[in-house]
């Protein structure tokens, strides 16, 4: 069996592209998801997992989620490997099958400032946190970050 549920924060808006032979909407964006345990004298460490939504689902995901907003996936593991004049790559990422709100909107400052606020404005692996600067989506305090 191949599924995972992850819950977690985006760490960019979804970045939304078409396949070239069928022009079907393709969503990807990241999550951080913290992880479940911290080791004493130690900050939380968190795992970011790439996420890929096809169709109506990288629709929804393209339209509703923005940088900072708290979210659950339910999907399968995929791996792909291509060649290029930099040589052989491989990926692992997650084809989200389910997409759902994990958190509600709340007075504060918006996820993407407190976001930035907690991590900078550069992700681990080149992932930029400005890109969804000024979403209107807001969080209560920095203790709902993913670290």
């Amino acid at each position: 069996m191949n599924k995972v549920i992850l819950m977690g924060r985006l760490t960019r808006d979804p970045e939304v592209r078409y396949t070239q032979t069928s022009n079907t909407l393709v969503a990807s964006f990241a999550l951080a998801v913290n992880r479940r345990f911290v080791r004493q004298g130690e900050e939380r460490q968190a795992d970011f997992f790439n996420v890929v939504a096809w169709g109506k689902q990288g629709e929804f995901c393209s339209k509703y989620f923005k940088k900072g907003q708290q979210v659950g996936v339910i999907g399968r593991l995929q791996t792909r490997t291509w060649d290029d004049d930099k040589g052989k790559h491989y990926i692992t990422e997650v084809v989200a099958e389910e997409t759902y709100f994990a958190d509600s909107k709340r007075d504060g400052e918006s996820s993407s400032a407190a976001f930035d606020n907690a991590f900078g404005s550069t992700m681990p692996g080149g992932m930029d946190a400005d890109a969804g600067a000024g979403t209107d989506f807001e969080v209560s305090s920095a203790d709902d970050l993913p670290f």
